[in-house]
């Protein structure tokens, strides 16, 4: 993290220049102290986080990753990895910005009805998605037999998908996470899934990376090491467009 201590020794800095979403990386009040311009490339990922989120979801309700390690054993499970049709299940997206509406956009296509909340997000754009407006987290957690996050990480978050958050879940339901760690407490997910309140979980992000801990041992949890940004084109994207802000600058 670009915190005040290294900003402050920094003297001679001018800009910052974040090449990817979020800025929760980079102590923006103490930078802004200093009239130092923080600038980010918001657009530079959203098509391939969105895409990550869509195969995580998919590879979590089919089981494609334990199959495939399976077979790679040399062990043929076509009874043990049966999965469940992602049609006519209802994905709940807490937060709606540009991701959460791409990914929203995808999952139609896949036939499923789409439960959103973000209160910062107007009443047309759901309407153009044909999503509907939640009106609280918990009408999401409550609906939602997929619930993915993409909400940025601020204190109002963190730790939001906690055990009362999880008690508010349909049993049985499966969580997607490919936006922040911190918004998960890790460690009352993993409960969940031991328990059976939870029939998996797809994570691309962690509280702590790299990760290490209890949902590595998990069947029914697939991860990914942080790759939602990592494609050819959301790395060229996000260089090409930080390096327009910083001429800008």
């Amino acid at each position: 993290k670009l915190t005040a201590d290294l900003i402050d020794r920094a003297d001679r800095l001018k800009v910052i220049g974040r090449a990817g979403v979020g800025v929760d990386n980079v102590d923006v009040e103490a930078a802004t102290r200093r009239g130092i311009v923080v600038a980010n490339a918001p657009e530079s990922t959203v098509v391939s986080a969105a895409e990550q989120t869509i195969g995580l979801m998919v590879a979590m309700v089919r089981n494609i990753p334990q199959a495939h390690a399976a077979l790679k054993q040399g062990r043929w499970e076509r009874s043990r990895w049966s999965g469940v049709e992602l049609d006519g299940k209802v994905l709940g997206v807490l937060g709606f910005g540009r991701i959460g509406q791409q990914v929203a956009r995808r999952a139609t296509g896949l036939g499923m009805r789409v439960v959103a909340y973000d209160p910062f997000v107007g009443e047309e754009r759901f309407r153009e998605l044909g999503v509907d407006r939640a009106g609280s987290v918990d009408e999401v957690l409550g609906a939602a037999d997929v619930l993915t996050l993409h909400s940025p990480l601020s204190d109002e978050t963190r730790g939001m998908i906690n055990r009362e958050a999880i008690a508010k879940m349909k049993t049985g339901a499966r969580l997607v996470n490919a936006a922040r760690g911190a918004l998960i407490d890790e460690e009352a997910l993993a409960e969940a899934v031991e328990a059976g309140k939870l029939a998996g979980a797809a994570l691309d992000v962690f509280s702590k990376e790299p990760y290490d801990g209890p949902l590595l041992g998990l069947d029914g949890i697939v991860v990914t090491p942080h790759l939602a940004a990592s494609t050819d084109e959301a790395q060229d994207r996000a260089g090409v467009i930080i390096a327009a802000q910083l001429v800008a600058a």
